[in-house]
């Protein structure tokens, strides 16, 4: 054991991706690579998996991280137009939907924190944006209660987390955990009530229904009145404990907390035509960004993202590995939203890293695992889901940061658009499609309902370290 944990250790001969962030065929090449690391890593769709294991990954991987890789993999399929994943995403998202179609699911509720559920969501949330392929008769057959839209998957985790804001204490706020015999129930974490705000900006972005846009600005406000996220410098804190009524924050900051308000920022500017005050807390939140999460301290890579709290050190665990895809993720998406208001800021970042992460996939035997550090021009040793994703979200980002397409690809409604109940979505070709799927809209009661029709355009259009209880470090408690 203790040969085979030096050899890892030892610089692959393999070579590293080669990678021309000029070129979005040698970029997509290098994401297929290292998409097909990240699907080696996932064996729980075997014939004889347990069906609710169906769509997560093996310890110790947690529930969460598996949402989050299929919200990965949707953009994979959304930025390059590899089909190849498809089914195994749409069966993931199928089994593990929950019998009301808002992830919640009994197996899981041990690990069930209002966080966890989210990332889910939001995964269903970028596949109704984005016009992922809806379930086929085939995909849903022997699933109960199959949803009609992917769309309302995320409306239903919106309604029970909605349902969840706590006034007992912190004066409003989700708590960490759903239940409260979980560890964890007593604090209120940024990345939950930050997974709600940017839930919900998109929301009313997608559907213009002006009762999302009103929660999106109530954990918004509430997550600065309360300390969560510093007015003056948009510092992002991990969060506080109830029983001091959210009165001493554990300050430190992960990098994926930051990109959670982030994009959600970047969903309330576009989607209210630039309203003030969203363009101020985009660029806070970017400066927060970049000053914090760019500048690894061995100065060696100028520009690469790193994760501030635990990369240099070495202490990241395992769901840390992974904040640097969300980051990535949501750092390119917001350019796309808000582009004059990034005007140039996320395109350097994101080639930088990406070249980076190349650098790092050349490990194992196959040579296509991926590293976790980005700033050393080599393999780590460092393989898992976590750095897989990261490296796979860095390099797929730069097909749509600072381009146009992705907001194309959210077509929405137009003031024009003379089919209510109805949506027009479109790939990145930009070719726009009609379908049915935003008639389903509900907020409040879980249920689907016809919704009036989205103000035109968006502005910019051109037509986990989560602390708890305790500690600063690590999501999940045992």
């Amino acid at each position: 054991m203790a040969a085979a944990a030096t050899l890892a250790f030892i610089p692959s001969i393999h070579a590293a991706i080669a990678l021309s962030v000029d070129d979005d065929s040698s970029i997509k090449a290098g994401a297929a690579v290292v998409a097909n690391g990240l699907m080696k890593l996932y064996v729980n769709n075997a014939t004889d998996t347990t069906p609710i294991e169906v769509g997560t990954f093996a310890k110790p991987i947690y529930w969460w991280e598996a949402g989050a890789v299929w919200g990965g993999m949707v953009d994979y399929w959304s930025y390059t137009g590899d089909a190849s994943y498809v089914d195994t995403v749409t069966q993931a998202l199928l089994a593990q939907k929950g019998p009301a179609n808002d992830f919640m699911n009994a197996e899981w509720e041990k690990e069930l924190g209002n966080d966890d559920q989210v990332f889910w969501a939001l995964t269903a949330m970028s596949a109704a944006e984005q016009n992922f392929p809806k379930p086929s008769a085939a995909s849903t057959a022997g699933v109960t209660n199959p949803p009609s839209a992917w769309l309302d998957l995320a409306v239903n985790t919106f309604n029970t987390q909605a349902a969840r804001w706590d006034m007992a204490t912190c004066n409003g706020g989700l708590r960490w955990q759903v239940y409260a015999s979980n560890n964890g129930y007593t604090y209120k974490n940024s990345v939950s009530n930050g997974g709600l705000f940017q839930l919900a900006a998109r929301l009313h972005r997608y559907t213009g229904n002006a009762t999302y846009a009103d929660w999106a600005t109530k954990v918004w406000d509430w997550s600065v009145g309360v300390g969560a996220v510093n007015a003056q410098s948009y510092d992002v804190y991990d969060g506080a404990g109830v029983d001091q009524n959210c009165t001493q924050f554990d300050k430190t900051q992960w990098s994926y907390n930051v990109a959670m308000y982030l994009y959600g920022a970047a969903a309330m500017y576009n989607g209210t035509d630039g309203a003030a005050p969203w363009d101020a807390h985009i660029k806070g939140l970017l400066d927060n960004a970049a000053r914090n999460f760019f500048s690894p301290p061995t100065g060696n890579a100028t520009g690469v993202a790193f994760e501030a709290a635990c990369e240099a050190l070495d202490t990241c665990n395992t769901d840390q590995l992974s904040f640097k895809a969300y980051l990535a993720r949501w750092l390119a998406k917001t350019s796309v939203l808000a582009p004059d208001v990034d005007n140039g800021t996320a395109v350097p970042l994101l080639r930088a890293s990406a070249l980076g992460a190349a650098a790092a996939c050349s490990g194992e035997a196959d040579g296509t695992s991926c590293g976790y550090r980005w700033d050393t021009n080599s393999y780590d040793g460092k393989a898992g889901v976590g750095p897989q994703l990261a490296a796979l979200e860095v390099m797929q980002a730069l097909l749509v940061a600072g381009r146009n397409a992705f907001d194309t690809a959210l077509c929405g409604y137009t003031d024009d658009d003379a089919h209510l109940g109805r949506v027009l979505d479109a790939d990145l070709n930009g070719h726009c499609n009609e379908r049915d799927d935003r008639s389903s809209g509900g907020v409040g009661d879980g249920s689907s309902s016809a919704i009036g029709r989205q103000h035109g355009g968006g502005h910019g259009k051109v037509d986990r370290g989560c602390g708890g209880e305790g500690t600063a470090c690590g999501r999940h408690i045992s």
